[in-house]
């Protein structure tokens, strides 16, 4: 739909072509640096503004990280609060959302110098995030080489997982049918919940800071799409004729069992959506364990090696039959 429009000028860094694509604009300034900016916003997917404010951070934030930057210069807030809500709950709520969302940047060590609020019916908030960078302080997103180790810093499973939750607080068939077959309690749903409010409100800041280091060549993050269609996206935009075969999809535990016995969210062939999901980064097979190990140690949760880069004429991207699913 948008190809027909001509958007943009074919000067984007980073991308097959200089077009609009995968995670942000990088422009080159008229002095010689570059600017790295994106947007995003965030629903309601939990019950506590303060988190949900947290996440949109974290999502927005997280575009910036997959270009291998540290630092965001300033972000600019983008609000909506919920006109349907009585003015003392709208109240709370947004401000819950705010702080949130404060408390995010604040750690990522960046400041909220502005933005845009507006009355909607649903509760929003997410953000416009900037960086200028120098020649050689971020990684483009083109320079996939094949053979190199293909790396996730976040597990999947946050869309069953928020599913599950909203199946159980409602009691509908698809929560009683998750009783029936076993495949759920309400300990296991609120463990499974749990753990993808952690993923989605944990930033990116050191997967991103850690692809130099270690000679990432290309890498986005992991949202909408599921892991095969950010893959996908990533390998059309590549220099090289390459595509990614994945072998291994890291899932929060319980939820593939909630994908294949309950409901389809078709996360085992890599489209099930994720929110403010890991970096999934290309560097070279010689330094993906390093890179893990060094990403643990810091931020105090594991990364996986996923899949490797291969030769493809057409730029595709697959899951391998048989793929491994880890429960973690």
């Amino acid at each position: 739909m948008l190809a027909d429009l001509n958007l943009g000028d074919g000067n984007n860094v980073g991308t097959a072509n200089g077009r609009i694509a995968l995670d942000c604009s990088v422009r080159k300034t008229r002095q010689g640096h570059y600017t790295i900016s994106t947007t995003d916003f965030f629903f309601p997917l939990v019950d506590s503004p303060y988190l949900q404010g947290r996440i949109g951070a974290a999502n927005v934030l997280s575009d910036l990280y997959a270009e291998g930057v540290e630092y965001c210069d300033f972000v600019l807030m983008l609000l909506a609060a919920c006109r349907e809500m009585p003015e003392d709950q709208r109240n709370i709520c947004t401000k819950e959302m705010i702080r949130g969302f404060r408390d995010a940047c604040d750690e990522a060590e960046t400041a909220i110098t502005g933005g845009q609020t507006v009355l909607n019916p649903w509760p929003i908030i997410g953000g416009v995030a900037t960086s200028v960078v120098a020649e050689g302080e971020f990684v483009p997103s083109d320079g996939a080489k094949v053979g190199h180790a293909v790396v996730l810093t976040k597990p999947l499973g946050t869309q069953v997982a928020v599913n599950v939750q909203q199946w159980r607080k409602k009691n509908n068939r698809l929560w009683k049918e998750c009783v029936e077959k076993k495949v759920a309690t309400e300990e296991v749903a609120e463990e499974m919940m749990h753990r993808a409010v952690v993923s989605m409100g944990r930033l990116n800041r050191n997967g991103g800071r850690l692809m130099r280091k270690h000679g990432a060549s290309a890498c986005t993050d992991v949202t909408g799409f599921g892991i095969l269609g950010h893959a996908q996206n990533l390998s059309e935009n590549q220099v090289a004729e390459a595509g990614i075969e994945i072998h291994t999809l890291p899932c929060i535990a319980g939820t593939a069992a909630v994908n294949d016995a309950v409901f389809d969210f078709r996360l085992g062939v890599g489209y099930s959506a994720e929110t403010s999901g890991g970096l999934m980064i290309c560097l070279p097979e010689e330094n993906a364990e390093a890179y893990c190990k060094e990403l643990e140690e810091l931020d105090g949760y594991p990364a996986w090696v996923i899949g490797r880069v291969v030769e493809s004429p057409k730029r595709e991207s697959r899951v391998l039959d048989g793929v491994k699913v880890l429960e973690v």
